[in-house]
């Protein structure tokens, strides 16, 4: 790879660094409008899709008539940087030490979207030229963090193709499953009292106790269930929220709970479980809850032989030895909407370390982004000329 393209792609990752897009609350605009401007500047058309949010536009850019079409896919929001202090570089003035890149979004996942970008205009060039047989797509998608439907409404409006490619850090591993992700919220009620008279009272914390054996226990239970590619399912209590007053006694609890699920169990199944669980303890204890699933991210699963999976195991293995053995990720991506709404051969695919993502002084290795941007465009050009091979 030339000096010239990976001065280019350390610029690219600096700049998408360097504009804040925490989400909550959702500021993406800046960065996709950033975006619009780059590719306007080589001439290619990309366009601000104003849905399913119009204060908060995404990207998406296709060129080319012919088939296969690939999509390359990213988020531009990230979580919030938290805790400046406990930050040794400041979140959004990307710094380079030792050859990595410093700031929040850096691994999560600029990078891959700085990725995405610069193989859309090389292949653009080569679609133009007559090089390549295929069609590129690239999305610069809102909401993932917190699974709103941005890569969703961007295949819905036309934004599609034959094949997916998001580019989550992945250490350069092919990811051909996913667990999913049910946040659920169970609310505990008591009575409030004063709490010098506490017997007055229905003390939702102490009431709450029940529940929260009963999931210890279903925790338990659901480890025996496991994925050959993507591990364990879990359920895992982190959150107890209750009280208004130190001298009330609290009149409701709210338990939070986090399921990582299968690409095997639905959350329909999921949810008769909890609503049973509940049912249960109500039923021994005399209490009464309520429950709410807050958020679901769906799992998902392809063929782990599927021929883009192939493809891109090939050249991640020859450029940065990475790992050729199926895979899947623990973590949840927008791949779900490719393979579950738009019914296509979809990976999860990307330079970078997973364990980076959402923490203190997260970083980038820019001898991986550069890796990475060069097996993209390699995979790339074999399923873009490919035709059916693909």
């Amino acid at each position: 790879m030339t000096e010239n393209r990976r001065t280019e792609l350390e610029a690219l990752v600096t700049d998408l660094v360097s504009i804040e897009t925490e989400n909550p609350p959702g500021n993406e605009r800046e960065c996709a409008e950033y975006i619009r401007g780059w590719f306007a500047e080589r001439d290619i058309g990309a366009k601000l899709v104003f849905e399913p949010d119009p204060d908060r536009p995404q990207v998406g850019v296709g060129v080319g008539e012919g088939s296969p079409e690939l999509i390359l896919n990213g988020h531009i929001d990230v979580v919030p940087a938290g805790d400046r202090e406990q930050w040794d570089h400041d979140p959004y003035v990307p710094t380079i030490e030792e050859g990595r890149l410093y700031g929040r979004g850096s691994a999560d996942m600029k990078t891959g979207v700085a990725i995405g970008m610069l193989a859309t205009a090389q292949f653009a060039d080569e679609i133009e030229s007559g090089d390549l047989s295929g069609s590129i797509v690239f999305h610069a998608a809102i909401g993932e963090e917190t699974a709103e439907p941005g890569t969703k409404t961007l295949l819905e409006r036309g934004y599609d193709g034959n094949y997916g490619v998001v580019l989550e850090p992945t250490g350069f591993r092919t990811a051909t499953s996913e667990k999913g992700l049910a946040w659920y919220e169970i609310r505990v009620d008591g009575e409030p009292s004063h709490a010098s008279r506490p017997d007055q009272g229905k003390n939702a914390i102490v009431r709450s106790r029940p529940v929260l054996d009963a999931l210890v226990e279903y925790d338990d239970a659901i480890r025996e269930r496991t994925d050959e590619l993507v591990g364990q399912a879990y359920a895992t209590v982190t959150g107890l929220e209750a009280g208004t007053k130190e001298n009330v006694v609290p009149e409701a609890a709210t338990i939070t709970v986090d399921r990582r699920f299968l690409p095997d169990e639905t959350v329909e199944q999921i949810d008769r479980e909890i609503d049973e669980l509940l049912v249960d303890v109500e039923a021994r204890h005399g209490i009464e809850t309520a429950w709410e699933r807050t958020r679901t991210y769906e799992s998902a699963a392809i063929d782990p032989d599927s021929p883009l999976a192939a493809i891109f195991r090939e050249h991640s293995e020859a450029i940065a030895d990475a790992p050729t053995d199926p895979w899947g990720i623990e973590a949840s991506t927008d791949v779900r909407n490719f393979v579950n709404d738009a019914e296509m051969q979809a990976i999860t695919w990307g330079p970078g370390d997973l364990a980076q993502a959402h923490t203190y002084d997260e970083h980038v290795d820019l001898e991986d982004a550069v890796a990475g941007l060069e097996i993209v465009l390699e995979a790339g050009r074999d399923v873009l000329g490919g035709g059916s091979d693909a």
